[in-house]
């Protein structure tokens, strides 16, 4: 790039500091910190780099192993910082690079791994390669960058494919020429805002190997890597064929998801990640048709980790959960990678929202439901998900019990996909409402000068203040089950469960000396008495070597003393 970029900090040896345990990723638990909702340090209504490392003690306490930050790149924000200008480059809404600098290495000094966002799919259309190919004209170098294409028709006014934007609408915008004509049309997956890269290109492939070269220099433990399938589009961008294109997604390979192009590029990544000491990692948000094809993006010469989106999408319902878990450890078996587990993140409904309404609406859902019975689901759905084989994610303000704000004022939303027709929902807004952390202020102590989406006024005693030493509390839960996780020699890594009979509804299984049972039904049931109780989501009766459990509600045992 042509921009002048300060040279990133020597590596230090803070990184020492880390607890060097091999293979720590197996059974990580990763929390997701989104900057701008997490902690404002200067008033100004929006989370920060200096917030996020004020709150580094925090998470050290909740158990958590590594930190997941979603985008603080230099960007104009079309799409909240997953439009990105400049990748060397900190966006000063954040901070600085100073600032992620001591952020790396307050990390590493209390033992936490950070985990960097990587956004390879697409730029934002102020990338200075991009400004350079509308600047340049038709037959610019910079073009080739990208996916130009002259239109179909007879003045070249058609898109040149059928492809739909994730984010509605085609997937193709037109430009003007330098010379005012109507002119060629580039490929943008997501918003025309984030113009997608052709990576059949050389000089797209060199840019992003120095990138992840300048991070893993400034001391990252890892990548997050956005769209990772969808970097390499079919030969010839072919016609799909079919409109309502979302639809689909999911459920085939599609010409600009998922083609087994991709696999290269990892492979290369992975060599870079290898010369560098301290095990880093990559993880893929991969939406792909199966798990079983999940499961290439993580073999052995690839990526680390791939997110488990078939499990984030399953009902409230021991069949369909039992049947997602047991595939999803068939999957990963023969690639020898570990299963990921995750119930929210920034693009999806809280999970205590999704699972206080009726099965059957998706991930994006517009209404509150019942709130009790979404967190007693919430409660229980995570006691499950940290008890199963593999790496585990949380995503911020889950471990408060947070629902999704469903009722912010259409004036204050910020998803691009709401302001486009016949795309996403767009109302991701409601899970990245800035966290309470205090039951007082003018944010509940996010900061100082109020918060970037307005926080609901019951937040104040669903904060970090108003749980701490709280028995029987969100939090404490998560901070105890984090404790019994990381201290029990049968939780964490592994590839198998044993499956125990159970009544109707609910899910029962053995790993080693730990014993897991989650009723899902909306009744109590009786279940033999394992062991020795280690924890609860909810109250249950001990007699007579027999256990009631609540409905909603997951208990976790230990066999021996």
């Amino acid at each position: 790039m042509s921009q002048q970029h300060p040279a990133a900090p020597a590596r230090h040896s803070a990184v020492a500091t880390v607890a060097d345990r091999r293979d720590w990723w197996r059974d990580a638990v990763i929390y997701q910190v989104y900057p701008r909702s997490f902690a404002d340090s200067n008033g100004d209504g929006m989370g920060d780099l200096e917030g996020v490392r004020s709150r580094l003690p925090y998470l050290r306490d909740l158990g958590v192993d590594a930190v997941w930050l979603s985008p603080f790149y230099a960007s104009p924000q079309a799409d909240a910082g997953y439009d990105v200008a400049d990748y060397r480059a900190v966006d000063p809404m954040f901070g600085s690079l100073l600032d992620a600098d001591a952020l790396i290495r307050d990390a590493h000094e209390l033992g936490l791994r950070i985990i960097v966002d990587l956004v390879p799919n697409h730029s934002s259309d102020q990338h200075e390669w991009f400004k350079r190919a509308l600047a340049e004209g038709p037959g610019s170098p910079l073009r080739d960058r990208y996916h130009f294409r002259p239109g179909k028709g007879k003045n070249g006014e058609l898109p040149p494919n059928d492809w739909e934007s994730i984010f509605g609408g085609p997937a193709w915008t037109r430009v003007t020429e330098p010379d005012g004509t109507p002119g060629e049309w580039y490929l943008h997956l997501f918003a025309p805002e984030q113009p997608d890269f052709n990576w059949n290109h050389p000089a797209v492939g060199d840019e992003f190997r120095s990138i992840l070269r300048f991070w893993l220099d400034m001391g990252v433990d890892g990548f997050r890597i956005d769209v990772a399938h969808g970097l390499v589009k079919a030969d010839g961008l072919p016609d799909l064929g079919a409109h309502d294109q979302l639809k689909l997604l999911g459920n085939d390979v599609m010409p600009f998801f998922d083609q087994d192009g991709v696999h290269e590029i990892y492979r290369q990544w992975r060599r870079i990640l290898d010369e560098y000491a301290g095990e880093k990692i990559f993880v893929a948000e991969a939406w792909t048709p199966t798990v079983e094809r999940t499961a290439h993006y993580v073999r052995p010469d690839e990526l680390h980790q791939a997110f488990n989106f078939q499990y984030l999408s399953a009902e409230w319902d021991a069949e369909e959960l039992r049947a997602v878990i047991d595939r999803t450890l068939e999957a990963m078996r023969p690639v020898g990678a570990p299963a990921t587990w995750v119930l929210s993140n920034h693009d999806v409904t809280r999970h205590a929202t999704r699972f206080a309404n009726p099965p059957g609406l998706g991930t994006q859902i517009r209404t509150a439901g019942d709130r009790e019975l979404g967190l007693r689901r919430a409660r229980a759905a995570t006691l499950l998900m940290l008890a199963l084989p593999g790496s585990a994610y949380i995503y911020q303000g889950e471990e408060l019990g947070l629902p999704d704000v469903v009722d912010l004022p259409d004036e204050v939303r910020q998803d691009p996909a709401y302001f486009r027709g016949a795309g996403q929902d767009g109302f991701r807004d409601g899970c990245r409402v800035p966290i309470p952390w205090t039951r007082e202020g003018s944010s509940y102590g996010f900061g100082s000068g109020g918060s970037w989406l307005p926080q609901p006024a019951d937040w104040a005693g669903l904060s970090v203040a108003a749980q701490t030493g709280v028995p029987g509390s969100t939090l404490e839960l998560y901070r105890a089950a984090l404790r019994a996780r990381r201290a029990h020699p049968d939780l964490g890594a592994g590839e198998a469960v044993e499956w125990l009979r159970a009544p109707e509804g609910v899910l029962a299984f053995r790993r080693g000396e730990f014993v897991c049972v989650a009723n899902t039904t909306g009744e109590s049931v009786t279940t033999p008495s394992y062991g020795r109780v280690l924890l609860t989501s909810g109250e249950v009766t001990e007699a007579d070597g027999e256990t009631k459990v609540p409905a909603d509600t997951t208990v976790w045992w230990t066999t021996t003393d």
